[in-house]
């Protein structure tokens, strides 16, 4: 039999239908699906404002933190200023310096000082690093002892050399602590012309010994103020070495 024109349309018609009729299936199953999820969405804001539960990391403490008792807080202990004013004071008194060799030799006929002749004898010690520091001998002045005698005698037992005081060098005093008591020292230093013995390091509080060239000498001390007694002795020493090869001193050998 010949197919009319109706029948070969029908098919095509047929199909169309039925894509459709799918495509509508699909559309309304994405909108029950875009529902279901819109709804567990939702579904939290339905809660009332008593169910919530608060977000993690927010939680807040419902203790409360206790007030402080202002009467208390006056009791407290005193801080670090007013336990140093309470800490017992001391004050204590040293003598030393430098003992000089080589004032008259360093002086040349036209009267010209060289101060890389002159010699001093200064001490080393190992702080807590192990780093020697050097510094001028020095010591504890005894009851009753005179400051120039205390400097005699602290030069020769940490350097092993006699000397003998003849000028005043300068002044310092600085502040430390000690098993518990704030100290003030007072440290009185001198010249001493250099009178006879050889440099040991007998003494257990010394490291080293060393003869040190005036010209040398700030550079080698460690502490900030026997740095400016060493520019003084530089002022000093010169007129000071003229002064003992006119009076006919010679520096023992």
């Amino acid at each position: 039999m010949g197919m009319t024109e109706n029948d070969s349309q029908s098919p095509k018609r047929r199909r169309r239908r039925r894509s459709r009729r799918r495509g509508s299936g699909n559309q309304s199953g994405t909108a029950q699906t875009q529902q279901k999820q819109s709804g567990e969405q939702k579904a939290p804001q339905q809660k009332s404002d008593g169910e919530q539960k608060p977000q993690q990391g927010r939680r807040r403490n419902s203790r409360r933190r206790p007030q402080r008792n202002p009467q208390k807080s006056q009791h407290r202990s005193p801080n670090r200023a007013q336990q140093n004013n309470r800490m017992v004071t001391r004050d204590e008194t040293s003598a030393g310096g430098l003992v000089v060799s080589g004032l008259a030799e360093a002086v040349n006929d036209a009267g010209e000082v060289d101060l890389s002749r002159i010699y001093v004898a200064l001490i080393g010690r190992l702080d807590r690093r192990g780093r020697l520091l050097w510094s001028m001998p020095k010591g504890h002045v005894e009851p009753g002892e005179d400051r120039r005698a205390t400097a005699e005698r602290e030069v020769w037992e940490e350097t092993g050399v006699h000397g003998e005081t003849f000028a005043d060098l300068g002044v310092i005093d600085y502040w430390f602590v000690s098993e518990g008591v704030r100290i003030h020292k007072t440290v009185h230093h001198h010249l001493l012309r250099f009178i006879d013995g050889d440099l040991n390091d007998e003494d257990p509080e010394v490291t080293e010994v060393a003869w040190i060239p005036v010209s040398e000498l700030i550079e080698h001390l460690a502490y900030a103020d026997e740095r400016k007694l060493a520019r003084t002795a530089h002022d000093l020493l010169p007129d000071l070495a003229r002064e003992e090869k006119a009076a006919g001193r010679a520096t023992p050998r």
